[in-house]
């Protein structure tokens, strides 16, 4: 029962955040408050709920280390995506046009913030965790990172191809980022980062959300699907699986060397141990 409370209380949060930043949608400034104001009270929330049903510190989003962890993660996450458009541009399938819009960028922020928080909290503070006590770290892995994937199907201009390059690049990355890390912080990092770049720098898609948000550059994809996503955005390109699953093997070998992987099978320790372990 701890999994549904803590999921449906965050899951609140998220709802509540998403519809009072689409009320609100156009106006960047109230954008960036309400995204910022949602993701700070599902922190809030998330560890109300951890403390109540577990009866233990919610330590993975604790304050020691937290700014430095969400920083790393923001720089692998952008870095990250702008290598993807990179690859693209090399291929002359990515153009600049000309500036964008600070004041549209800024409001980016906001909405990533509270998506990035919301979702980590959910995908990865919840699901994976508990998930991960129960069956080991690679069940965990592969099973919340195909459903993360598959709430994908649900935006505007979602395929299913797009919706499996998100199980593989974001599922499987943001999940190891936690397991080598057992923070929360890095993969909310890690995946601001990845979105903030993706729209608020880049000026592309996100996830088939239907119509690219004005960010830092005027910019335009054109050329084959599989090389730029099509319309569900860039995450549905060969370049963003590859690169993620880089990343995925990165932070997978570096959890196994700090001994944070989960076997299928374990006796004797108590639920919600693994969130403490050390990073």
């Amino acid at each position: 029962m701890r999994l549904v409370w803590q999921f449906l209380a965050v899951a609140a949060v998220a709802f509540v955040g998403a519809q009072c930043v689409a009320a609100v949608q156009g106006n960047w400034l109230l954008t960036l408050v309400l995204g910022l104001l949602t993701a700070v009270a599902a922190v809030l929330v998330y560890g109300w709920v951890v403390r109540r049903t577990e009866r233990r510190p919610s330590t993975e989003v604790g304050r020691e280390g937290a700014r430095a962890a969400f920083v790393r993660g923001a720089l692998i996450g952008g870095g990250t995506f702008a290598c993807v458009i990179g690859n693209i541009a090399f291929l002359g399938d990515y153009t600049v046009h000309g500036a964008g819009s600070v004041t549209g960028a800024l409001g980016v922020v906001g909405f990533m913030a509270a998506a990035a928080v919301t979702e980590e909290l959910l995908f990865r503070g919840v699901l994976f965790r508990i998930v991960e006590e129960r069956t080991g770290t690679w069940i965990a892995l592969v099973s919340t990172g195909m459903l993360f994937g598959m709430m994908h199907l649900f935006n505007k201009d979602a395929t299913l191809w797009g919706a499996l390059a998100i199980a593989i690049e974001a599922g499987g990355m943001l999940g190891a980022a936690y397991a080598a890390t057992r923070t929360l912080w890095l993969p909310i990092g890690l995946h601001f980062g990845w979105n903030f770049a993706e729209s608020g720098v880049f000026g592309t898609e996100v996830s088939g959300n239907g119509g690219a948000q004005k960010g830092l550059l005027d910019a335009t994809t054109s050329g084959a699907q599989l090389v730029t996503g099509g319309q569900f955005g860039p995450e549905a390109s060969v370049y963003s699986v590859l690169f993620g699953l880089l990343v995925t093997v990165a932070f997978l070998w570096l959890a196994k060397r700090r001994g944070h992987l989960v076997p299928r099978r374990r006796r004797g320790v108590q639920a919600g141990s693994v969130a403490t372990l050390p990073r």
